[in-house]
Order: C-alpha cells, then structure tokens, then sequence
C-alpha cells in the first residue's frame, strides 16, 4: 500500500472508509425521511424540496416500469443539461433497480445513435432543445420510448436571474408515438415495484472513448458510486447545511458525483446552472448562500475576469476546487486573493467514478492532482517494464481502489488490456503519465494514451478520425491537439483529400460537415490540407511525429 502521503493526511480523518452496503437511490430516501421540507435545489430561484423530489422520482420510475417495459438492469439513457430533469431522471432510473447512462446533450444524433445500439437501451430521458437529435433514432434503433420535458416547467417562482434561452423556453409538443412529455409522466401515478439493487448491482455507466475510437461504457455499481460520494461528504466536511453551486456538467463523473450524489447523500441542497453563466453564478452565490463551488479552470478565469465581481457578496464560500487541467498559479494567486480560499485540484476519470487523488484542504500543493484519497492504493510504474518508480520518477499512474470500475460494457478485451496484477493487487491502468514527490503529493505530466484536452472534456482523435473517414472526399485523416489560450487545446485535423477533390473543397466545408456530426468541443476547429501523412513501414500514420511538429510551433 502506497503511504508515503499518510504524513499529510488531513487531521481527523480516517485512512479508510466503509463504503455504504445500501443502492444510491437510498440515500434519497433517507433524506427526505430526514429533511422532508428542506430543500434539495434551487433552480434559477425555483426551489424544490426533498419530499417533492422523492415523490417525483418514485411516480417517473413506475413510469419507467409500467409503461416503458424497464426492467432490473436495464440500460436508461438520460440526455439534458443540468436540471431537475437530470436529478430526478437519474435516481428515478436507479429507483426502477435500472442503469443510469448519462449522455453529453452536446453529443449529436449519430453519437446518440452509438449509445443506444451500444446499451441496448429502449428507453430515453431528455429535454426538449435536444429532439431534432432524437428524433431520427427511433425506428432505427432499439430505442422506443422517450420522456421528454421542458426546461420551464420547474420555473414556479419569477426571477430577474438571466436564464439561457433554452430554460424559459415554453413547453412544446411533439406529436410522435415515441415521445410522452415529462409533466404526463409524472402525473400518471404510476407506482414502482419494490426497490431491490443492491452494491454489486450495475448503478451507472458512463461513457468514455480511447484508442480504438468508439466511446466504451464504464460499468459502474452502486459501490463504486457511493465509494467516492461518502469520500466527498467526509474529504470536504459537507453537511446538511452546505449549499454547492452545480455548475460542472452533471453527465460527467465530477460533476455527477460533486455537485448530485453527494449533496442529496448529506440532505444539501444544490444550485443548478443550466449553462455556465459568471454573472449568474456570482448572483446565485449571494443569494443563495453557496458554500461550495467547484469548476473547471476555463470557469474560473471567466469568473475573475468579471468586471462586475467586486459588487457581490461572496463570503459565504468556504470551498473552491476542480480537476480535468492544472490550474495555472497566476490563477490560483488571483482566486486566494479575491475570495480568501485556496483552489484544492484533485484527479480522477471516468473509470474511478470521479476522485480518487484531492489535495488535503490544510497543506495543497498548486498544479498538483493532490493525494490518494480513502483506500486508494496509488502507484507509478514504468509503462514498458512495470517495475515501480520512485519519487519525481515518471511513469504510467496505476489505480487500486473501491470506485474503480468493473470494466467495459462489452469489451472484454479492452478489459483486460486496463488492468494488470501488481504486488498482489488489480490495478487499472489509468493511461496517465505522472510522477509523486517527497511527500507522496502526485503530478500529472503527460498522458500515455493519446487524447486532446479541450477546456476540461476529453476528446479522443481516433473516434474524431472515425468520423472524418465518412466524409465523402477524405481520403486520409489525423487529429491531434494544438494549444489554445482560452481552452488549453483545441482539436486540429490534418487531410489528405481524394484526388479528384482537390481544388474543389475547402477547410472551412470540413468544419462545416463535422460541426453537424460532432460535439461542440470534439469537431476540428482547424482543418489543414497535406498532401501526404508520415506513416511507418507497416502503413500506420505517424501522428505523434505530427503532433510534436505542431508543439514546436
């Protein structure tokens, strides 16, 4: 077991925690037992209490049972930003004893498609804004039945907060045998079955794409998901009176588990943005009372980029952190010095269900993933002979703990290519390169697999390539990374076209084509034409040897 850092353990804390023997769905039940008028979200100014979300989310998963065909172990798609659909969709699906696949509602149709057909999912939850991509699937795919809702619906108090257009939107109806709105569904009374998952039971999987292309689910169960929620609840010293500003994306593990799962385990109650917004954010802080904020680097520079900051009141925040990049130290400074609190990083991926290194709130380090959190066993071994490293050696990081996965959804190959038997121990393979000082502080310095980091979301070039390939004048692709001041990285294609295309087509139509095939933050924002790709011997193309040409620019 890796102890070096036990020296710089928080005080009070123990080095393990008994994970919950309980489903995640309990911890609502037991919260709206306890704080049944209290309230679990603020929306905009809208609140919601903890008995009318229970009371919510037990009529959604009787819908899910009786009139969608859900049955234990099912996958359920769930595809919205963040919103009381996302919160109530979620434990809905866990309360029908069903598997929760979060979506990126940036995905678009063809990507939804691959979830769907990947899952065997027949059943989808979403808003509104997000049909035109859903609307091709079903009938194509096994998905049948979609509950779809409306943003406005949860907006039951006025507000002179700025809301994004797609929240007060009205509510719409859409006329198709698929698709029953979310209000119907909620007032059918539909009554659930016995609640009957368990911890070893499947809870949720989300996505996550790698060298092979195509996005893999990460098969997570009830454990793995309340291994880092009571991690949070204890690293943090959360409780019922916290108050988190859930800006960071509900569909991806920080946010899920940070801003979601752990506050309805304390009883808290969660602010929810819909979009990212520093003006809306601040005003929420204030008025809200919020404890807690946690972001990503991008969110906060444009939060103390507001040249309106200095007229809220941000004194009720006690604690400020993030992961998914390094924070820069200018940045860090400036934060210390506008609100008083040290910016906490930590590290985790979509395998380990969110943390599983957070730097010790009374002694972090900066640029620093932090420490292995409760009955983490961290190590860093050399990526060819898997002999360990030593302090400031770098080396591929290895993971041993209670949140890391069981393995991919269908891929049993890949599986078993994400672990290795170490010291006695099944360790994933976490694809990082990185290295621990002194202190058993870890740092993050490369990635041995190839990925983009685009303002915190993870962008894999093989699954963008895929996409290219369809392109009816490309002949050849390659994507990699190239800097940008305001996202860290930003996704570039190099293309060859097919000959009798040349002259004819331009970067700016390859954009175009793969804006509309692509999430936001995965399509080329630069395209350059080559007339040829450096490949080795054997044929494959050399795009570590095109990436370290762009780094050199």
């Amino acid at each position: 077991m890796f102890s070096r850092h036990f020296a710089h353990w928080p005080p009070g804390l123990p080095r393990t925690l008994s994970v919950p023997r309980t489903s995640v769905y309990y911890n609502l039940e037991v919260s709206a037992k306890r704080y049944p008028e209290r309230f679990a979200f603020d929306y905009y100014g809208s609140r919601t209490s903890y008995a009318e979300l229970k009371r919510q989310v037990d009529a959604l998963a009787g819908f899910l049972q009786q009139r969608c065909g859900v049955a234990p172990g099912d996958r359920v798609l769930l595809y919205t930003q963040n919103s009381l659909q996302f919160a109530i969709g979620f434990y809905a699906i866990l309360r029908a004893d069903a598997v929760v696949v979060p979506v990126n509602p940036m995905n678009r149709s063809e990507e939804l498609r691959h979830f769907v057909e990947d899952a065997d999912a027949t059943t989808l939850l979403a808003t509104q804004e997000l049909w035109p991509q859903i609307a091709p699937l079903p009938g194509l795919c096994s998905l049948k039945h979609v509950v779809l809702g409306a943003y406005s619906d949860y907006l039951t108090a006025p507000t002179d907060l700025p809301l994004p257009d797609f929240v007060h939107a009205p509510r719409q109806r859409h006329e198709h045998p698929a698709v029953t709105p979310w209000i119907d569904a909620i007032a059918a009374g539909c009554v659930p079955g016995e609640h009957r998952a368990g911890p070893a039971d499947l809870a949720v999987m989300p996505y996550t794409s790698g060298t092979t292309g195509k996005p893999k689910g990460c098969m997570h169960t009830h454990s793995n998901v309340l291994a880092t929620t009571t991690a949070y609840l204890h690293w943090r010293d959360t409780t019922s009176e916290a108050v988190v500003l859930a800006v960071l994306p509900w569909f991806h593990v920080t946010g899920m588990q940070g801003a979601l799962n752990a506050a309805i385990h304390a009883g808290a109650m969660a602010v929810i943005l819909s979009r990212w917004d520093r003006d809306c954010a601040a005003m929420q802080i204030e008025r809200a009372g919020v404890t807690a904020f946690t972001g990503i680097t991008t969110m906060m520079i444009d939060f103390l980029a507001n040249p309106d900051l200095g007229r809220y009141d941000l004194s009720s925040l006690s604690v400020l952190g993030g992961g998914g990049a390094a924070m820069p130290e200018a940045v860090a400074q400036k934060l210390s010095a506008t609100l008083g609190l040290e910016f906490i990083e930590g590290y985790g991926l979509s395998e380990t269900m969110a943390a599983t290194h957070i730097n010790p709130n009374h002694r972090p380090k900066k640029q620093c993933g932090g420490i292995p959190i409760f009955g983490v066993d961290a190590r860093v071994l050399d990526p060819e002979t898997l002999a360990e490293c030593g302090p400031h050696q770098v080396g591929e990081i290895v993971l041993h703990g209670p949140q890391v996965f069981q393995g991919y959804w269908k891929q049993p190959q890949a599986t078993a290519e994400a672990f290795l038997e170490h010291d006695g121990k099944r360790f994933f393979r976490s694809g990082d390169l990185g290295y621990y000082d002194e202190e058993g502080y870890f740092f993050i310095t490369d990635r041995l697999k190839r990925m983009i980091n685009a303002a915190g979301f993870k962008v894999w070039p093989a699954e963008v390539e895929a996409t290219l390939y369809a392109h009816p004048d490309i002949q050849e692709a390659c994507v990699i990374g190239t800097r940008d001041a305001h996202r860290g990285e930003s996704v570039k294609a190099l293309v060859v076209l097919k000959p009798a295309s040349r002259g004819r087509v331009s970067p700016a139509e390859v954009i175009a084509w793969s804006k509309e095939r692509m999430a936001a933050y995965k399509y080329p924002r630069e395209v350059e034409f080559v007339e040829a790709l450096p490949k080795t011997a054997t044929g494959k193309i050399l795009w570590k040897t095109l990436q370290e040409l762009e780094d050199a620019k």
